[in-house]
């Protein structure tokens, strides 16, 4: 199975030169608006995602953003390249999610979660750290795309969709056991295919096996952790979700008020909605 997941990574096609040129933008010391807005005007499925997403619930800004130059000055750079990486990615894959019961702008939406509840989070107590992890809290499930194919490809979609919903809590290691690999790790191979940043391949690998992680990105992998299963695809911010996320929090000892109280403004968001 390894060997097959393998196989598909390598056959991917490569991200779009747009995304090519976002990430040089984004390695820059000096980073200027106009020239995000440059290269976001040469992909106008970007420029879609990016203004639909600047007015869902999960931003909750009071007056319709209508322009892509208002929404980057809303939601920042940081956040705009993430947004704009995870339109690319969902296109670039281009495959369904019936695994795990989701369609593609789901998928996104649940991206877009992530990252707003990350914001919230923390930004309360290490600004730089919450810069960081935006690209990878908003990508880090991009292997969903892998193993939902594998899934169909090998008839097992419903049994792996009734066996996550079952225990969404536990959904890498249900992945782990039916494909010998999980969305962390599909994850990681499909960015080291991809060449993208060494840093966002570690961080997103060692999610699931904190163990083994690099004392460079420990704070990294343990926050992406809580989010992903506070984010999970069957049942996001449930109370079962809230719990095992402010448990994992307590474990890491990283700050729980701060994210009980991201968790209270993305209800109150989804709620107005």
């Amino acid at each position: 199975m390894v060997n097959y997941i393998s196989k598909k990574i390598d056959a991917l096609p490569p991200l779009p030169k747009t995304v090519m040129e976002l990430q040089e933008f984004k390695r820059k010391d000096v980073q200027e608006i106009t020239e995000l807005l440059r290269i976001l005007e040469k992909d106008p499925l970007i420029m879609a995602t990016l203004l639909k997403v600047a007015n869902s619930a999960m931003f909750g800004f009071r007056h319709k953003v209508e322009t892509t130059k208002k929404a980057v000055e809303l939601i920042g750079i940081n956040f705009t390249l993430s947004i704009a990486f995870g339109s690319a990615v969902k296109s670039t894959l281009n495959t369904n999610l019936d695994a795990y019961g989701l369609t593609s702008d789901q998928f996104l939406d649940l991206a877009n979660m992530s990252s707003n509840i990350l914001n919230k989070w923390v930004a309360a107590w290490d600004y730089k750290l919450k810069e960081e992890l935006l690209l990878p809290v908003f990508l880090q499930e991009t292997g969903q795309f892998i193993l939902s194919d594998l899934a169909r490809e090998y008839k097992i979609t419903n049994n792996f969709f009734e066996a996550i919903k079952k225990d969404p809590i536990k959904i890498a290691d249900i992945e782990k056991q039916l494909f010998t690999m999980n969305c962390s790790e599909v994850t990681a191979s499909i960015f080291e295919q991809w060449k993208l940043k060494d840093d966002l391949i570690a961080m997103i690998r060692a999610v699931n096996e904190i163990n083994k992680c690099d004392p460079k990105y420990l704070k990294h992998a343990q926050v992406l952790g809580v989010i992903k299963v506070l984010c999970n695809p069957v049942e996001p911010l449930s109370s079962k979700s809230v719990e095992k996320a402010i448990d994992m929090a307590k474990t890491y000892k990283l700050d729980v008020k701060s994210l009980e109280k991201a968790i209270e403004v993305m209800e109150d968001r989804l709620l107005d909605a």
